[in-house]
């Protein structure tokens, strides 16, 4: 049996659980589970946290690999292999008695999660004719909801359960859609299973090696107490830069490259690419710091600076759909300058003393609702730009995309929070970050020029 017509609601929103239950809910749920893990496992905090660390490793280095698996062997054959691996990792992280094989085995659970977005992707593209523009755009609307309830249902299982709850939980939820993927998602077509030349395992090798580099380089960066100069960072950072430049030299000269170097750098895709990097990474990043900046600056308890990141995702969801009704009207250049300047101001508000009359909650929940809208609003035309110019390639765009978020978030963390580390007046510093960072978002709103314009179906 098919998919269900692209103007099928129950259709789209099942696809969407499918990421919302695992990749985006996971990427949360964990780090609510830390101290209950540390001592469950009887290890130190540092090494719980490498948990994430892992995964966020696993995650970013599997995307652009699974990207390409999903466009050689069948976007239906990935996505099922994707969901069965992350099952099967959960499972075994649930049942692990031992700090380092749960960090281990939290990097095989990102390698399936990293298949999840390019295949469901690819599908949508493949299977949702002329309304997969929409499709598409709908698809990535409901992942902020998931920022917003992982913590929520991490706590719930900490405080009622076990640590390991946040792990079992996948295990039938993955069995599920398992089940219903076999039945509703179509086989791969005839397209999909012919051979495309080998897999250029040499340019998976050295992408790897400068992506693990570069993240290795990035957390240590974000420890606090560490030091630019310090052979920990310098030498994955040179390693990173040296590895990368050999991946690029190595596919501009390969005939069937790992990925082809127009999708990263050719006219529209490098200015897409870059774009998502500044205007999706780096606010996810600066976004992410608001629970602490609110605790550091305004003394807001935990609960309440948490509540703040509700404020955003609300404005995130809401502008998301209505945007992805009006792209076909208004087009990808639009939105985008009314998103990018629309997370400036909001994070400029951050920045800023309250105004008199309002307390500081109430102006950081107004100033992260603001940057929620902004980012709700640029979603749909920054997903769409990049593939309507090669929806063949849509799965390994759409790993290229979920990178670029990724890299970009995790590197401004690591920056930010290793700035901070250093200053005597957190809060006050994080203020500066974030009118810093607004500046260079207003200053590269001209970049959007250089997106390609559409409207209409593609």
């Amino acid at each position: 049996m098919g998919l269900p017509q692209a103007t099928s609601a129950a259709g789209l929103v099942g696809y969407n659980a499918v990421i919302l239950s695992f990749y985006v809910v996971d990427s949360t749920i964990v780090a609510t589970a830390l101290d209950a893990l540390q001592h469950g496992l009887d290890t130190s905090i540092n090494w719980a946290a490498w948990t994430i660390t892992a995964y966020s490793l696993g995650f970013v280095l599997m995307l652009p690999i699974s990207g390409k698996l999903s466009e050689r062997y069948g976007r239906r054959r990935v996505f099922l292999g994707s969901v069965a691996a992350f099952t099967a990792a959960s499972l075994c992280c649930g049942l692990a008695d031992d700090i380092y094989l749960l960090i281990a085995l939290r990097a095989v659970q990102a390698a399936g999660g990293a298949g999840f977005t390019p295949s469901a992707t690819g599908i949508i593209v493949d299977h949702f004719g002329d309304e997969r523009d929409r499709a598409v755009s709908l698809f990535g609307s409901i992942f902020p909801i998931g920022a917003m309830i992982g913590p929520i249902f991490g706590g719930l299982f900490v405080t009622y359960w076990s640590w390991r709850g946040v792990f079992f939980v996948n295990v039938p939820i993955g069995l599920a859609i398992i089940a219903l993927a076999l039945r509703y998602i179509p086989r791969d077509g005839p397209r999909q299973r012919k051979s495309r030349g080998g897999m250029d395992a040499a340019g998976m090798a050295m992408l790897g090696a400068g992506l693990l580099a570069g993240m290795l380089a990035a957390s240590y960066l974000g420890e606090g107490n560490t030091r630019a100069w310090s052979p920990a960072f310098l030498v994955p950072a040179a390693t990173s830069v040296v590895a990368i430049w050999a991946f690029w030299n190595h596919i501009n000269r390969r005939a069937e490259p790992f990925i082809a170097p127009r999708l990263i750098s050719g006219p529209g895709f490098g200015s897409v690419n870059l774009l998502n990097a500044c205007y999706g990474g780096v606010a996810n990043g600066v976004v992410t710091l608001i629970p602490l900046y609110a605790a550091n600056r305004y003394g807001i308890d935990a609960l309440g600076a948490g509540t703040l990141l509700i404020a955003q995702g609300v404005a995130a969801i809401v502008l998301s759909l209505a945007a992805a009704m009006a792209l076909r009207r208004t087009g990808h250049r639009p939105p985008l300058y009314a998103g990018g300047t629309a997370i400036a101001v909001g994070l400029l508000l951050l920045a800023v003393d309250p105004a008199p009359g309002i307390t500081p909650y109430a102006w950081l929940a107004g100033a992260a609702f603001l940057v929620g809208a902004g980012r709700g609003t640029i979603n749909p035309a920054s997903r769409n730009a990049g593939l309507q110019l090669a929806p063949e390639h849509s799965s390994t765009l759409a790993a290229l995309r979920t990178a670029s978020l990724q890299i970009g978030s995790i590197t401004t963390v690591s920056i930010v929070t290793a700035i901070l580390a250093s200053s005597r007046d957190p809060g006050g510093m994080q203020g500066w970050v974030y009118a810093v960072v607004a500046l260079l978002l207003l200053l590269a709103l001209p970049l959007i020029t250089r997106v390609p314009e559409h409207r209409g179906s593609w």
